[in-house]
Order: C-alpha cells, then structure tokens, then sequence
C-alpha cells in the first residue's frame, strides 16, 4: 500500500483513472463532463468521451463537431476544466486545461481510428443546437471535414478523495505537478 502522505502516489492514482478511461468503455473516467464558458460569459457543461491521457506531456484528447457550441466557446476562451468522478475509489478529478483545436488534414491519421459507427457523431445536419420542427428533423452523415480534435493541455489538477478521512491536492503545471495538500 502507497503512503498516504505522499503526493507522487496520490497524482499516480489520477493518472490510473484517467488511462482507464482511455481503455475501458465502462470506466467512468471514459465520459468526463467538459466545461467552458460560452461568449456571452455562461458556463456550459456537457459530457465528453475521452479519447486520450498522457502523462508525459500533460494532456488530455477529446473529439468534437467543428460546428458545436464548444468549438464557439474555446475559439472565444480556449480553456476548459473536465470532471471525472471515480464511485469506486471515492475520487474526484477537476483537470483544467488550455485547449488546442486541430482540424482538416493534421487530424486525418485520427479520423481514420474512429470506428465507422462513431463517425457519425461529425457532420449532423444542420449544426448542433439548430432548432427544428421536429424531435428527429436531423441527418447524421459522416464528414471527416467536421472532425476537431480537442488537445487539453493540463494546467492544473485537483484531487479530492473522500474517504473516511477526506484529502485534498493541488497539483500546477508551473511546479512541475509536485503537488501541495489543501483542506478538503
């Protein structure tokens, strides 16, 4: 068992959950809720499926519409924090970001990973959040011309874990994620 008292164990523990949210459908790491602020200055929230976790360059990966509210917003404020919230471990991540939007031929290599059934999800017709006359007043054709891939620079990263005793991090970018408790 890793020292409680120790801020290396404690971010590793985030790192797990977040690769397992990569890797497994069921983890619920998998489906974070990303949020952003619109330009009119409202907080958005919605639920994301994330695509990619990497420690060694402190990023996150989810995939987007181009023609989504949350493009708009990140091209107004290009910052997000995503949530996870591990039941099992009792584990709250609050991960916030600078996000990097990539498009058209560099996402291509991306693009031809995404299995055909989830394709789809990128170039509804019309836009998302268009109104409509009716529930299914819609088309769903797969254009790669829509595909954005959303890289979230980690800037900083709270840890909460409550337990029979609750513990509380902050962990920043500009420290190199040592880390430092804070009161939960």
């Amino acid at each position: 068992m890793s020292d409680p008292n120790d801020l290396a164990s404690y971010v590793d523990q985030a790192w797990q959950v977040l690769g397992r949210g990569v890797a497994d459908a069921k983890s619920p790491a998998r489906h974070p809720v990303f949020a952003t602020v619109s330009p009119d200055g409202r907080p958005e929230a919605r639920t994301v499926v994330l695509r990619g976790a990497s420690r060694s360059t402190a990023t996150l990966e989810v995939h987007t519409d181009t023609t989504s509210a949350k493009t708009t917003s990140l091209s107004a404020t290009p910052l997000c924090e995503l949530h996870v919230w591990e039941q099992r471990r009792r584990l709250q991540l609050r991960l916030g970001c600078r996000v990097e939007a990539g498009t058209g031929p560099e996402t291509a290599g991306r693009w031809a990973r995404v299995p055909p059934a989830s394709r789809i999800s990128y170039g509804t017709q019309p836009a998302p959040g268009t109104p409509s006359d009716h529930e299914f007043a819609y088309e769903k054709p797969a254009d790669p011309d829509r595909f954005a891939v959303l890289i979230c620079h980690l800037q900083r990263l709270d840890l909460v874990e409550l337990g029979e005793k609750h513990r509380r991090a902050l962990f920043l970018i500009e420290d190199g994620f040592k880390g430092v408790w804070l009161a939960p």
